[in-house]
C-alpha cells in the first residue's frame, strides 16, 4: 500500500516535466495505476490495488480558463518537457488554457487533459524513458 507521504517525497524530486517519466515509473513501482490531478487547487488522488489516497493541496486556488485551447496546452506541455518550466508554472499555464483536470493512466502510459466541460483536450503519452525533444 502507498501513502501521501511516500508519494509527496517522489513528487518533491520532479522539478520539470523532464523528471516525469522516472516518477512514473516509481508511482507504478508503488502499485499505483491512474491518478487524478485539480488543476485549481492541486489536489491529487491515487489509486490502485483497491487503495486510494487523496494528498492534500498543493498552492491556492488557480483561475481555470472557460475557454479552453489545445494549442496552449500544446504548447504548455512542449515546454514544461523541455524543462523550461516548474510544475507550478505549468500548472497555471495549463489553467490559462482552460484544463479543469487531467487524468494519468499509468497502465495506458497516457495523460488525458480535460476542460471544465468534462471535454477531452488532449491526450499526452507517456514515455517510458527521456521525452524526445520537439522540432
Amino acid at each position: 500500500m502507498f501513502t501521501a507521504k511516500q508519494i509527496r517525497d517522489e513528487h518533491c524530486k520532479v522539478k520539470t516535466g523532464a523528471d516525469y517519466p522516472r516518477y512514473i515509473q516509481t508511482l507504478k513501482g508503488m502499485g499505483i495505476t491512474h491518478y487524478e490531478f485539480i488543476v485549481a487547487n492541486g489536489l491529487n488522488t491515487y489509486y490502485g490495488n483497491q487503495h486510494q489516497v487523496t494528498d492534500e493541496p498543493k498552492y491556492k486556488h488557480l483561475f481555470i480558463a472557460d475557454k479552453s485551447s489545445k494549442d496552449a496546452l500544446t504548447h504548455a506541455i512542449a515546454i514544461h518537457q523541455q524543462g523550461q518550466t516548474d510544475f507550478k508554472t505549468f500548472c497555471q499555464m495549463a489553467a490559462a488554457a482552460g484544463v479543469e483536470k487531467w487524468i494519468a493512466d499509468l497502465s495506458k502510459m497516457v495523460v488525458l487533459y480535460l476542460d471544465k466541460k468534462g471535454g477531452a483536450l488532449l491526450a499526452e503519452p507517456i514515455p517510458v524513458g527521456e521525452y524526445t525533444p520537439l522540432p
